[in-house]
């Protein structure tokens, strides 16, 4: 890992402790620069009218070279963080502040050093995007600094160093997410992975130049010890396994198309898929939640997390890549569980599905009631379903609690405003698959009784038996989580696990790539992924 070496920035702002500047002379010009510039931004100047115009940053005191001296150092670190160089450029604001001679111009920069404290905690705390602007099935609601409490409590704090280095995502995964990316900045000097794998496919038993690419490839990556065989051996058999089950591909030991095509991506893409990853931890915010459930769409995974410790894990079934069937993105807290549940089915599927089969043959999907507005079945054999349209079809349809239930057993329920939920399935099949995207943006679970008795040891003693219990009844029943817990519908091409292993997953939907194009449209860049 590459060591953060002190920056020019850095340097010169200490420069500026044995030269501080002189105080203002004219109070009344200083006044007005600060109250002219902070006009536009009505939280700075309620910080400012709040004391009585008085700066923080450009006297000559102790306090203020200080709070000087820290900011400009932590604006050094912006490239650790993956933040915009130039919107956070230390040695420009170096010499803006020697260049400030005047009382109204040093209270403007005085202004202008708060609005990019606050901007730099802005997008270190909460994300450099606004998230739904990014694209429509991200749900998060951008978060915003406080910025006269933010001020505030820095200009009370006797150490703005430590003040804002306490702003950085404390995260444990945003820490390794850190060193990862400064790993593939060593990878990238060093000249990369090596030459591509050539071979469309490789299997165990083949030889020659190909084979050798392939081993050369998986030693540089860290997945096999330095090796002199031509031949697809068990060795080169174990570590292609190593390789796809931390890339979320079948583990076969066999180089088939998707295992090459991940074998030769680029250290540089990688890189850029740290680096989206890093915003999107920061989207989710300082405190995912001790115990927390996190949903990783694009793995295909569902987790119940433990201070860090990842508890329990199942496989997952995710919305279709179609744009109105994908899975959206946004935390929110599982309340209760639904044993033996009825399925309510959307509307979009009552009248995009079932209302076709229903005009042909009224007795299509009898499995499933047609309910009136006054919740009486409709007699199928008397209604007339032709006379309507999507937009006039009067009724709603429901699947009572059944062994063959679309929700199978059990669902899990935080009520959000897209009815998204996660819930059993009796199509079991569809968890054997690579890429599992194949609902209508609900979450299916290939462990649904296991991850129901995880949730219910915190309040019972036979989660098991209690769950079995009320199954048995075959009535539709409620259980509350007498602690709910927060659940993270996130969608992580990159992420750590806690030994420090990188895992990479495929874009399914197409989220990152755009994530990506925003950030490079605010101002981050990276080697060879500019664009």
């Amino acid at each position: 890992m590459t060591a953060f070496r002190p920056s020019l920035a850095l340097a010169l702002s200490v420069l500026l402790a044995g030269t501080a500047l002189p105080a203002a002379a004219q109070v009344g010009g200083f006044t007005l620069g600060v109250a002219q510039a902070a006009a536009e931004n009505p939280d700075i100047a309620a910080f400012y009218r709040g004391r009585d115009f008085a700066g923080i940053w450009t006297g000559s005191d102790a306090a203020a070279v200080a709070r000087r001296n820290a900011f400009l150092a932590v604006l050094g670190e912006a490239p650790l963080h993956a933040l915009p160089a130039a919107r956070f450029d230390a040695e420009a604001l170096v010499a803006r502040l020697r260049a400030a001679t005047g009382a109204s111009a040093r209270g403007a920069l005085e202004v202008e050093m708060s609005t990019l404290l606050v901007d730099w905690a802005q997008a270190l705390q909460n994300g450099i995007l606004d998230p739904a602007r990014v694209y429509g099935a991200n749900k998060r609601e951008a978060r915003h600094v406080d910025a006269p409490a933010l001020l505030g409590d820095f200009a009370a704090s006797p150490t703005p160093g430590a003040f804002l280095a306490a702003l950085a995502p404390r995260s444990a995964e945003y820490a390794r997410l850190m060193a990862a990316r400064l790993d593939l900045l060593d990878v990238i000097a060093a000249g990369g992975w090596g030459p591509a794998v050539g071979a469309g496919s490789l299997a165990p038993g083949d030889h020659g130049a190909q084979v050798v690419a392939l081993r050369d490839r998986l030693v540089a990556m860290g997945y096999l010890a330095p090796s002199v065989t031509a031949e697809y051996d068990g060795t080169i058999v174990e570590a292609v396994r190593r390789f796809q089950e931390t890339h979320g591909l079948d583990a076969d030991g066999v180089a088939g198309g998707s295992t090459i095509a991940a074998l030769n991506t680029s250290p540089e893409m990688r890189l850029r898929a740290i680096i989206v990853a890093m915003e999107r931890e920061r989207w989710i915010g300082p405190d995912r939640g001790a115990r927390h459930i996190w949903v990783n769409l694009a793995d295909f995974h569902v987790r119940l997390v433990d201070d860090d410790i990842i508890t329990f894990e199942t496989r997952s079934v995710i919305g279709a890549t179609s744009s109105d069937r994908q899975s959206p993105e946004f935390s929110d807290l599982m309340e209760y569980l639904v044993l033996n549940p009825s399925w309510h089915v959307p509307r979009s599927i009552v009248v995009g599905e079932y209302l076709p089969q229903l005009q042909r043959n009224p007795g299509a999907v009898s499995h499933i009631r047609v309910i009136d507005s006054q919740g009486r079945v409709v007699n199928r054999s008397t209604a007339d379903f032709s006379q309507f349209s999507a937009r006039s079809f009067p009724y709603s349809m429901v699947e009572p609690p059944s062994a063959g239930n679309a929700l199978g057993v059990v669902k899990f329920m935080f009520p959000n405003p897209w009815n998204i939920y996660l819930h059993d399935t009796p199509s079991r099949s569809l968890f054997q698959r690579e890429v599992r995207a194949f609902s209508h943006g609900c979450i299916r679970l290939q462990d649904p009784r296991d991850f129901a008795y995880a949730l219910l040891a915190r309040q019972s003693d036979d989660p098991e038996g209690m769950f079995n219990t009320i199954l048995r009844t075959g009535a539709e029943t409620r259980v509350n989580l007498e602690q709910p817990v927060p659940v993270h519908l996130d969608y992580r091409t990159a992420f750590v696990d806690p030994d420090g292993q990188v895992e990479y997953r495929a874009d399914i939907y197409g989220r990152d790539a755009r994530v990506w194009e925003a950030l490079v449209g605010a101002g981050v860049a990276a080697p060879g992924v500019q664009g």
